[in-house]
């Protein structure tokens, strides 16, 4: 995949595998488990089970409309471009802003037979050494550590595809063991597929999954590809290799425009991108410091365990509130162990999928969801407003309380509902806000605010405008470290995303009081949220904001704030 620059969300979501198992049945229905695995993926062999009784109930409840669920079939939202400062850093090193390895690669030396492709040390692959355990050192150790959960795998699935094991670590090269990246190419997950060659090679991407992100299935997916690169270049694998980060056409125009097949080569022309002409020096600088850690003062460095999970396949799509309580765990937990899952539920209308769970918790889910009521596994319906849409009507239709809609969706004007909008509806008591956290996440993920520079603007002035630091602009907008901008430029600005405490403080429950806010210089929604523990889209709506209003010192807030704050 053509690396661009990486934004990352915050979390690091882990990732396991499906391998083969046995099915119990339960009193109501079945559930296909299996025991405790760990990252060593085989074929998966599942026995059919009965669920003609569950098909009906789900038919009967239908979590989605058969024409939302069309529309809603297509490219998943793009991710938040939101950088915590560790995310920064990975992005800065992936990105290599600061990296200048020499024009040429001088002498190519044999680096040992140690290796099954081949390696070599020369000018540049020692600059990427240099790098990775100098400025690097920091961060090169976090994907050091992360290696132990994902490489172990994923080197048994390179030689079951007939490919090079020590090939697996481009991973490292491509994210730094990390499912969530994301680059603005619209590449995701570990092995940085886009959407075309995803679906080319069998990963599901719709509003509901991206399996891009999941590490088990990216890398059978990865593997196949290589594998395909592999036989283009007669398994000459630097051109195999540099084609999965510039494309095949690009190199094969390449040995043309030179005549010559040699990457070494080719990488001295100009003709391919400075990433590509980089992507082999640096595989090869991963090559030769993790065969040995301690020679470059890595032997410290603690590499995390491989992870361990059950697995169940679901008869009908669950929400993931539901599968978390009967697996006796936290909701994270689950979200944790299935990354590729975007929303609250598993995707509906989907038969037998695979939801992995905490190791040892399988016998207690297949007995608590054989006793529950199949009406009972989904909580919530998306609905998206449509014109004559109301509130009553929609509480009548699914028989539930309108205040119940107001309230979970934090509806500010119940008489005005806005075409397209999209509404959660608790179905069910006792219900939470988190598929519509979830929502919103996911809408601040497609938008993506841009700002056009004007005379006498600078980094500082545009950073504070918008509630974001240099740094996030210029890994943003792959700046690298100069301050160099010029008017007319056009700069993406996306503002903080919403995080851990402000999620909480939107959730406040407790009794409110409403205050006047005049604007101070520099100030963001974002700060005035932060300290007033209030949501940033709950300002714009007391104050019927839209999305690329611009705060100035003078301007009046209306906020409903913590009787405790002041």
């Amino acid at each position: 995949m053509r690396f661009f620059q990486f934004f990352i969300p915050v979390a690091l979501l882990l990732s396991g595998c499906a391998l083969t198992g046995s099915s119990t049945e339960g009193r109501s229905q079945a559930v296909e488990t299996k025991p405790a695995v760990t990252l060593r993926p085989e074929s998966v062999t599942r026995t059919p089970v009965d669920i003609s009784s569950l098909e009906r109930a789900a038919s009967q409840m239908s979590l989605l409309p058969e024409s939302l669920q069309q529309q809603l079939a297509g490219d998943p939202p793009l991710p938040d471009v939101s950088l915590d400062s560790e995310a920064l850093d990975d992005t800065l090193l992936l990105t290599g802003f600061d990296q200048n390895p020499p024009a040429s690669e001088g002498v190519n030396r044999p680096a040992g037979d140690d290796f099954d492709l081949p390696v070599v040390l020369n000018d540049k692959v020692q600059y990427f050494i240099d790098y990775y355990t100098g400025p690097g050192r920091r961060v090169f150790a976090r994907w050091l550590g992360r290696s132990g959960r994902y490489m172990p795998m994923m080197r048994e699935v390179f030689a079951r595809n007939g490919l090079p094991r020590d090939l697996a670590w481009l991973a490292m090269v491509e994210s730094g063991f990390n499912e969530r990246a994301y680059s603005w190419a619209h590449a995701v997950g570990p092995w940085q597929f886009i959407q075309s060659t995803a679906n080319m090679y069998g990963l599901k991407t719709d509003w509901w999954r991206d399996e891009r992100r999941d590490f088990v299935k990216s890398t059978e997916a990865a593997a196949r590809f290589l594998k395909d690169l592999g036989r283009q270049f007669g398994n000459n694998w630097y051109l195999a290799v540099a084609s999965y980060n510039a494309g095949p056409g690009k190199i094969r125009r390449a040995i043309r425009k030179y005549g010559t097949s040699d990457f070494w080569a080719l990488s001295r022309g100009s003709y391919l991108q400075k990433e590509t002409r980089n992507y082999v020096p640096k595989l090869l600088a991963v090559l030769l410091i993790t065969r040995d850690p301690a020679k470059y003062g890595f032997d410290k460095v603690e590499k995390l365990e491989p992870l361990r999970y059950d697995e169940v396949a679901l008869p009908s799509a669950t929400d993931l509130e539901v599968i978390a309580r009967l697996a006796g765990c936290e909701y994270d937990e689950i979200k944790r162990l299935n990354p590729e899952l975007l929303r609250w539920s598993t995707p509906p209308g989907e038969k037998g999928y695979v939801i992995r769970l905490p190791e040892g918790s399988h016998q207690r889910f297949v007995e608590g969801y054989a006793s529950l009521d199949p009406a009972d596994r989904i909580r919530y319906l998306r609905h998206r407003v449509r014109p004559g849409d109301t509130l009553l009507k929609l509480a009548k239709k699914h028989r539930i309380r309108v205040n119940d809609i107001i309230a979970l969706n934090s509806i500010a004007n119940p008489r005005a509902l806005r075409v397209g909008t999209d509404l959660i509806l608790p179905l069910k008591k006792g219900y939470s806000r988190r598929p519509l956290d979830e929502l919103r996440d996911d809408y601040i993920r497609t938008r993506r605010r841009t700002y056009t520079v004007r005379p006498g603007d600078s980094l500082w002035k545009i950073a504070t405008r918008f509630g974001v630091s240099e740094k996030e602009l210029r890994v943003w907008n792959r700046l690298g470290w100069s301050n160099l901008i010029r008017p007319g430029q056009t700069l993406i600005v996306s503002a903080r995303a919403v995080g851990k405490k402000r999620a909480a403080a939107s959730s406040y429950s407790g009794p409110t009081k409403k205050i006047v806010y005049r604007v101070r210089s520099g100030d963001t929604l974002w700060d005035i949220g932060r300290r007033y523990r209030v949501g940033t889209r709950q300002i714009m709506a007391w104050n019927n904001l839209d999305e690329n209003h611009i705060l100035r010192p003078g301007d009046k807030l209306t906020l409903m704030v913590p009787a405790d704050r002041g």
